[in-house]
């Protein structure tokens, strides 16, 4: 269903590490230099790669996701042009996942048949789009799955035992868990609920469990990894682009900025660094 998240996740495995996905808004600053960050991840340690749909109405989205989304739209990113840049990352890069993360709307509108032909042919993996629950799985997921593409939930510290099984019935590649109730970068994950929450969830399914929203910086990518398959920074990745803009707009330091601090959420993820079993 989902190779190349399956053999990374296995690889990793093997290693005894856990994986580092790194998430950048799509056309953040703008089309190029979103690109140029993009392709410099995996040398930089990126094991697995998100890639932000822009959207008018990002619900789930801490403040710096939401204008990092608005950096982009400014600048006329379009999901089209999004699939592009999957295509040309994907001409130089046949291995490392990558996932697109956003929201439903914009994948209605292009339509969801033409969409998951279009993003199959550029090389995504898979999808995690948040405001699509197990209800509507006829929409998106089933489909999605049906044309060669991962369909990860999200678990949060409010899926229940009740609830549990119905956000996991269709899921694969991996299981996303929400650290923190609130939107991403809101908050600081508290490391011994997170533990608890993903033994809960392995109980529950074979699939690797990822944890994200709220690991902010080395300290706390190094404590997630610890405890699960892997850990996700996105807040901490399109902060440090946009800490390197000037007036706005990219300079000679933003792909850079984005590597070192990747570099050096690689280290974290590290066996000797996290302790990852």
């Amino acid at each position: 269903m989902a190779p190349r998240i399956d053999r990374r996740f296995e690889r990793l495995a093997a290693e005894r590490r856990a994986a580092l996905v790194t998430f950048i808004m799509a056309g953040d600053p703008d089309y190029a230099t979103s690109l140029d960050v993009f392709k410099a991840l995996p040398a930089a340690g990126a094991d697995v790669i998100e890639l932000g749909m822009p959207f008018t109405d990002p619900m789930a989205d801490g403040p710096a996701i939401q204008a990092a989304g608005q950096r982009a739209l400014k600048t006329g990113q379009t999901l089209r042009a999004t699939l592009a840049m999957v295509a040309s990352f994907r001409a130089g890069d046949p291995d490392t996942p990558v996932i697109l993360m956003g929201y439903f709307n914009p994948i209605y509108v292009y339509g969801v048949s033409s969409f998951l032909r279009d993003a199959r042919l550029a090389g995504v993996d898979g999808l995690i789009v948040v405001d699509c629950p197990p209800e509507e799985d006829d929409e998106l997921c089933i489909p999605a799955r049906d044309a060669g593409l991962a369909f990860i939930r999200l678990a949060t510290p409010t899926t229940d035992e009740a609830r549990l099984p119905a956000a996991l019935a269709n899921t694969c590649g991996f299981v996303y868990y929400v650290s923190i109730t609130g939107v991403t970068g809101a908050a600081t994950p508290n490391p011994q609920l997170v533990r608890q929450e993903v033994v809960r969830i392995k109980r529950r399914t074979a699939l690797p469990v990822v944890v994200g929203f709220g690991v902010r910086d080395v300290s706390s990518a190094a404590a997630i990894a610890g405890m699960a398959d892997g850990v996700v920074v996105g807040s901490a990745v399109v902060e440090a682009v946009r800490a390197s803009l000037k007036d706005g707009a990219a300079t000679r330091a933003t792909v850079s900025s984005v590597v070192e601090l990747v570099e050096s959420l690689a280290r974290a993820c590290a066996p000797g660094a996290s302790g990852h079993l």
